[in-house]
């Protein structure tokens, strides 16, 4: 099988709708040039259509006319490697998805420690921070969360009580493995995030998980974040 059957093959097995790269394809780096003109004649033919340099999808056909990816589907081959997570979106964005601001971004940040990923595919445009660990799919909800902890002062009209309730009941929906987790990579954050992520815990009684932090911390500096108020155990952390 040549490589244009190949990949003509895979793509057939893509369900509509789906975004690809390169990567995707399963054909190694010498191959590309052969793969770039195989792509190039399913994208004359109508069989894919081009994001952005390099990015594809499968369109989806409705009796409505043609549907685009959502806007996850779009960003997805940047977030990933093959199958492997390296990125996630962060920034106002995601801190609207956890209902912290209600606020829309017109450019979405994307978080990633090894690469500088900006996005120019069709409305979306993204441009890239540095995460603070390397990403996974198993951590990156986590980073979110301690990059909502470590913004919450430049969140735009953020409620302070509704947030405690939200950053409150999202540390309590995860398991005791998973905050374990998310207290070790708080260890790289900026201390204004691991204090408020102790003064949280400390608030719920997850009183078990928080000396790590407590530790870390320099006892004579104090914290000024935007929920202090709404924190009883904010003095405990020196939140102003």
């Amino acid at each position: 099988m040549n490589i244009a059957t190949k990949i003509a093959s895979q793509i057939k097995q893509f369900p509509q709708g789906k975004t690809f790269g390169y990567k995707d394809l399963n054909i190694t780096t010498d191959q590309y040039v052969t793969a770039a003109k195989a792509l190039e004649r399913l994208l004359k033919k109508g069989i894919i259509k081009k994001v952005a340099n390099g990015k594809f999808y499968k369109p989806e056909n409705t009796v409505f006319g043609e549907l685009k990816p959502s806007e996850a589907e779009l960003l997805k081959p940047y977030l990933f490697e093959g199958n492997t997570r390296i990125a996630y979106i962060t920034g106002a964005s995601l801190y609207n998805q956890m209902g912290l601001t209600r606020q829309v971004a017109s450019k979405i940040k994307i978080a990633s420690r090894g690469k500088r990923i900006y996005v120019q595919a069709g409305n979306i445009k993204a441009t890239p921070v540095k995460s603070y660990v390397e990403v996974t799919n198993d951590n990156y909800r986590q980073l979110g969360f301690l990059d909502a902890l470590k913004d919450i002062n430049i969140i735009s009209d953020l409620d302070p009580k509704a947030a405690v309730v939200i950053l409150s009941n999202m540390l309590k929906e995860m398991p005791n493995k998973k905050l374990a987790d998310t207290i070790k990579y708080a260890l790289v954050y900026p201390p204004r995030t691991r204090a408020l992520l102790g003064a949280l815990l400390e608030n719920m009684e997850k009183n078990e998980f928080i000396q790590v932090l407590k530790e870390s911390l320099n006892p004579f500096s104090e914290y000024k974040t935007a929920i202090s108020k709404q924190l009883s155990t904010g003095k405990n952390w020196n939140l102003v």
